[in-house]
């Protein structure tokens, strides 16, 4: 439900009626638009009554929310979500966001080298895993605390924020300790204990979509976290899982026009996961923006052909700094901006 204020409401009134949807047993939000303020009562209002809400003074109606996620949906917030992630960086508006770095912190030289060539190219975070979740339990697995270590090291040397996956609830604390963004990756898109954990947090979340996920199922895992007073959730699209063999997975950019039309929530692309083919990267790259993407998250290794994980997927610096400038052209000819 939302609760639509009269121009001219106080913060008296907007408090008063926030008050009452907690009596109720639900969660209120307040969302200051230009034009009007509403309060969106979070929950199953089933279960109590709310018409009596509209008597309150100041309230203009109250608008039942249709979708099943509500604190993700645009009937809540129709203006799109400016996500701030550290250092001066914003995901949403007008400007896009690139996050580029290994796929693994493998070594501090390895992580140095690349944070500052993704810089000098013009990237905005720098991504990087410390904790790996492995199909094969035999294969690397991160470099755990001491990699996160690094993340910050090279942070302070570039200015760069740092996003990182985090794996279980036990580690929220850890990973929230070094990073400017904490990463669920796609296999954990359905831990909904780890969302809350993170969610409980308050740092941005970047949200990789479940490889056969649905959008509604995309969008509730994100309700989960901004359920928790976390409005900083950053969607992401690594591809789906479907009978094609040729790509790591099928990356799904119509999911970019929809999530626009359903949720304020900013949308970045991977697609290095989406593909799993470093030469796609580039055109798959281009083609997000192109469709309306907030940003991307690339994988760059200096040195691919010996990279501890996801080499084939990953590009060189050069190749990053070739798509950068790429992707300016792409951005302003979509009215975006890329630096």
């Amino acid at each position: 439900m939302i609760i639509v204020m009269k121009p001219g409401c106080s913060q008296e009134d907007v408090s008063h009626v926030a008050h009452l949807v907690r009596e109720r047993g639900l969660k209120d939000m307040v969302i200051v638009g230009t034009d009007r303020t509403v309060v969106a009562a979070i929950g199953d209002e089933r279960l109590c009554d709310m018409t009596a809400i509209e008597s309150a003074p100041m309230v203009d109606k109250l608008v039942p929310i249709l979708a099943p996620y509500k604190a993700a949906s645009r009937e809540v917030k129709p203006t799109p979500s400016v996500i701030p992630i550290g250092a001066g960086v914003e995901v949403g508006g007008r400007k896009l966001c690139v996050i580029a770095g290994p796929c693994s912190v493998e070594n501090e030289k390895q992580i140095l080298t690349i944070a500052h060539a993704v810089k000098n190219a013009g990237a905005h975070a720098l991504r990087g895993g410390a904790f790996k979740p492995r199909t094969n339990p035999y294969e690397f697995k991160g470099l755990g605390e001491d990699g996160l270590k690094l993340l910050a090291k090279a942070r302070a040397e570039t200015g760069l924020p740092v996003i990182t996956e985090v794996m279980s609830i036990d580690q929220v604390p850890l990973v929230a300790d070094y990073a400017d963004v904490l990463q669920i990756g796609t296999r954990n898109m359905h831990n909904f204990n780890l969302l809350v954990a993170a969610g409980r947090t308050g740092k941005p979340v970047l949200l990789k979509r479940g490889w056969s996920a649905t959008l509604a199922e995309f969008l509730l895992a994100a309700e989960y976290i901004m359920n928790e007073g976390n409005p900083n959730v950053i969607l992401c699209e690594r591809g789906i899982r479907t009978h094609e063999t040729y790509v790591r997975n099928t990356l799904a950019l119509g999911i970019i026009p929809a999530i626009k039309r359903e949720s304020h929530l900013p949308i970045i692309i991977d697609p290095s996961q989406g593909t799993g083919h470093a030469y796609m990267v580039p055109s798959m790259s281009r083609a997000a923006i192109a469709a309306g993407a907030d940003g991307l998250i690339i994988e760059v290794h200096s040195d691919p052909e010996h990279a501890m994980t996801d080499g084939a997927q990953s590009i060189t610096p050069q190749v990053f700094a070739e798509t950068m400038a790429q992707l300016a052209l792409i951005a302003a000819a979509v009215g975006r901006a890329a630096k």
